[in-house]
């Protein structure tokens, strides 16, 4: 009992300083396939949410996009880590995102005692996409390749307007990574991006990435607990920072450089990661901060 009412103790002035703030949230990985985690992280935001804080989920959905997929006997490939995304796969796509995998979420929130609100990034005219355009240098003519990725999007432009409006009332918004381009047509967006774009577009107080990793690891393997966004920069070109990491750190870095006081890469697969960064001095992933 008196570990616990230390534990008290050590949120209450964490509790004070984020009271009234908002956090987005970018839900996904194994954490999302594992009902146990997926139980333990609802009941977190509800917590955040009775405790003052406003989160904002944005959720991914990869690995049940291509469960769907596969049923259905649709090829799809990757380039650069997005998935090639013609009509047929981004209708797929959005009945996955927008449907089962965003209600459910919704639905385990609100099970948990919170009200939740499962929308898409089309909903409310929230994320304005335009095409994903990528190049590729060829290695027999060395001439540069223009690939088509389909209906993959980057957000434009976010209208922050709903997300406002539910600030201000005991709605906790769970957002699926789709956008609406100029003509009307669909874009898949990479959750991490959208995530980052919309903290930004609302000037968040915290960007949280629940990845499956620990988060920004050294050479040595060992986590990096906070850096500078010019310290991150200097990890990206010594190679520190490598591989799918990458990208992740360039969001972070976007989000700030809108506003966002900070970003935290933390491992989804913990249970209870969220309140553990929240609530507690040190944290448990790696925070990056503009100063």
């Amino acid at each position: 009992m008196l570990a616990k009412a230390g534990v008290l103790s050590e949120a209450l002035p964490f509790m004070r300083r984020h009271s009234g703030k908002t956090f987005v949230i970018k839900y996904g990985g194994h954490a999302m396939g594992d009902d146990k985690l997926a139980a333990s992280f609802a009941r977190d935001v509800v917590l955040l949410k009775q405790v003052g804080i406003n989160p904002v989920v944005v959720h991914g959905g990869g690995p049940q996009i291509g469960t769907m997929l596969e049923r259905l006997k649709i090829k799809s490939e990757f380039v650069d880590g997005l998935r090639v995304t013609d009509r047929d796969t981004v209708e797929i796509v959005e009945m996955v995102l927008s449907g089962s995998i965003n209600k459910a979420i919704a639905a385990s929130i609100t099970a948990a005692g919170g009200r939740a609100i499962g929308i898409s990034g089309k909903d409310g005219n929230l994320i304005t996409a335009r095409k994903v355009r990528r190049t590729r240098i060829e290695s027999d003519s060395n001439i540069e390749k223009i690939l088509d990725l389909g209906f993959v999007g980057e957000p434009t432009e976010i209208d922050p307007q709903l997300l406002e409006d539910l600030a201000h009332s005991d709605l906790i918004p769970v957002i699926a990574p789709l956008g609406t381009g100029s003509d009307g047509e669909t874009y898949n967006i990479n959750a991490d991006t959208a995530a980052g774009a919309i903290a930004g577009a609302i000037k968040a107080a915290r960007l949280l990435m629940l990845t499956d990793v620990s988060g920004v690891l050294d050479k040595d393997g060992k986590l990096i607990p906070d850096m500078s966004v010019d310290e991150a920069r200097i990890y990206i070109d010594e190679g520190t920072i490598t591989g799918g990491m990458i990208p992740k750190v360039e969001t972070c870095l976007r989000a700030i450089q809108a506003d966002v006081e900070a970003a935290v890469i933390l491992d989804g697969r913990a249970e209870h990661a969220l309140l553990l960064e929240v609530f507690t001095e040190h944290g448990v992933g790696t925070a990056i901060w503009q100063r």
